[in-house]
């Protein structure tokens, strides 16, 4: 349409028509025919140097086999992924987080495994000079936009995940400016003029203009956004630097949270859960609304430098928070208040029941921060040795029942029990219990703890842990048997404990449960309501007594003769495997790459 017909009738189409030289589209690297793109942007690639002026990219580390040489750090014995000669964290993506985080991932950093990345012809290393430089890293792909995180200390950039690193690594001032400068919209607008595929590469991030700004501020709030979504990612179990379950923090008179010991004598033993809960969600309301009024106060600094106040505003919507503790993130999609609230009611009472199975197993304890038994063949012993007089004794034999009843006086759900009146008193036990399984319901109903751990804490850990969990769940064909044992407490006799301290034991108890009832079938005073009721359930025990029988006989019994040794270098793929039926099955593990 030519200019005399766009002035012909055509008025209202001119808001559609933009007009650019050849000469305007040279100015942005690549020569992108970004004929929206304003002069004020345009002129940013005249007036600053690019990203590449204080970062480059010199390859990352590609193992050649990831299944081989990539674990998540709860994988293998604590004293080894924090030994740098043996695992290094790995960068490698994931999913949308902003500032810091995703660093659950350690990669193989043996004399051996490096040799292999040097010398494979798949497989290549980051150069050694590389190897403690800061740098900046991204999620290439989300909802959002590329997210970006800084790294360092020692972390190994993989191909999973695209990297810059600083020239000036004694300046960190520059760092953090240009991590600012990516997380705000003034990089966002930018990126999609160099790739509108959304997909952005290494040289679309150095290609950006970088306007350095005069003082440290900028450099301070982009640490202290790094150190939010640091607290937040620590906050976590799946967290390296997990030390305290935050709700059991904020039990303290001053509500807290952050403590560096959890003592339970540090608090009034009468305490409502639900108003600890209280005090958490306030908690993380105000570390999100912080987030919030530091991010958008880094755009606005980004947007008057770049000159675009009549192209960008600073605000930041609450969905683009990304802290797990923000529901709006962490959930998303169009739920109401009131239903984005339960979901995180929920999920915080399900990490209060995982934390307290790690209790049960000596991988926490409530008297000291942090991981106790962490390595391979953990020991009662060891965990005395570490916390002398625990408030919370860990199971003794390491294997922990889940049944339908209270068949075991070390049975999961009464473990749970004496650990929320230990943690939060016995005089609101029952108010405490109550708030839990409301939490835990489902369509308006309460669901009992025990239901929990019987149909949905296996599917909860499975997915906390991605598919790698460290406790593991013997399981029989039809789920009558269950019983949890923890991965690093592991010995080659922990499957005969199984078989012989509670398969058997469970077998002997359901018999004499089955012979009461068959004397009751018979029995000439009892009703004939008795006497039909005991009949139904001689025959579901009948059934259970068969699948029990078949477990132990074409399962378990052979499992535990064998003695098996397990490493955890090896993952928990080549580990859980070798196990077979014996235990509960994980979708997708047996897949070559998931």
């Amino acid at each position: 349409m030519s200019e005399n017909q766009s002035s012909n009738g055509q008025q209202g189409m001119e808001q559609y028509f933009f007009r650019a030289s050849a000469e305007d589209f040279k100015k942005i690297p690549g020569g992108p025919i970004a004929y929206w793109v304003s002069d004020a942007v345009r002129g940013s690639f005249l007036q600053q140097k690019p990203l590449s002026a204080h970062f480059f990219s010199d390859g990352l580390t590609k193992t050649g086999n990831n299944e081989k040489f990539l674990r998540f750090h709860w994988e293998v014995g604590r004293g080894d992924s924090d030994d740098p000669d043996k695992y290094r964290v790995c960068v490698k993506g994931g999913d949308a987080r902003d500032y810091a985080g995703n660093t659950d991932v350690i990669v193989n950093w043996t004399p051996t495994a490096r040799s292999h990345y040097r010398n494979d012809l798949v497989a290549r290393i980051t150069p050694e000079y590389l190897w403690r430089t800061l740098g900046i890293s991204w999620t290439k792909i989300s909802s959002k936009g590329p997210t970006f995180r800084w790294f360092g200390n020692g972390m190994i950039a993989e191909t999973g995940g695209p990297a810059i690193f600083s020239k000036n690594s004694n300046d960190e001032n520059i760092l953090w400016q240009a991590l600012g400068f990516l997380s705000s919209k003034v990089s966002w607008n930018i990126l999609t003029t160099l790739n509108p595929t959304l997909n952005f590469q290494t040289n679309d991030v150095l290609a950006l203009p970088f306007k350095l700004i005069g003082t440290t501020q900028a450099a301070n709030r982009t640490k202290d956004l790094c150190n939010l979504s640091q607290n937040d990612w620590d906050a976590y179990e799946s967290s390296r630097d997990f030390t305290t379950l935050p709700i059991l923090d904020v039990r303290s008179a001053n509500g807290e949270v952050g403590s560096e010991k959890i003592s339970t004598s540090h608090f009034p033993l009468a305490t409502r859960l639900s108003e600890a809960y209280a005090k958490l969600r306030q908690h993380w309301r105000a570390m999100t609304l912080e987030m919030q009024r530091l991010e958008e106060e880094n755009n606005r600094i980004f947007i008057d430098a770049y000159g675009l106040q009549d192209e960008l505003t600073p605000d930041v919507p609450l969905n683009e928070i990304t802290l797990t503790c923000n529901p709006h993130y962490r959930y998303g999609g169009d739920r109401t208040e009131d239903q984005l609230e339960a979901l995180l009611l929920a999920d915080t009472v399900r990490e209060f029941l995982s934390y307290a199975v790690g209790c049960m197993f000596g991988r926490y304890s409530l008297d000291t921060p942090g991981l106790v038994l962490a390595d391979q063949v953990g020991t009662l012993e060891d965990y005395l040795r570490k916390v002398p007089d625990p408030s919370f004794m860990p199971d003794a034999n390491n294997v922990i029942p889940i049944l339908d009843g209270d068949w075991f006086t070390d049975d999961i759900a009464e473990r749970f029990k004496a650990f929320l009146r230990l943690t939060f008193g016995p005089e609101r036990f029952d108010e405490n219990l109550r708030f839990i399984e409301e939490a835990l319901g489902k369509k308006g109903k309460p669901q009992a703890v025990r239901d929990y751990f019987l149909k949905d804490f296996w599917p909860d850990h499975l997915k906390r842990y991605k598919k790698r969990p460290i406790y593991w769940l013997f399981s029989s064909p039809k789920g009558s048997f269950n019983a949890l044992i923890y991965l690093h407490r592991y010995r080659p006799d922990t499957v005969s404990v199984v078989l012989n301290d509670y398969l058997r034991e469970f077998r002997t108890k359901l018999a004499a449960r089955k012979a009461h009832l068959d004397t009751l079938g018979i029995n000439p005073n009892a009703t004939q309501a008795e006497k039909t009721r005991a009949l139904k359930d001689i025959e579901g025990i009948r059934k259970t007594l068969d699948e029990l029988d078949a477990y132990e006989r074409d399962t378990l019994y052979p499992l535990a003769m064998r003695q098996l040794d397990i490493d955890l270098d090896d993952g928990v793929k080549v580990n859980y495997l070798k196990f077979g039926g014996a235990l509960k099955k994980i979708p997708g593990l047996e897949a070559a790459e998931e």
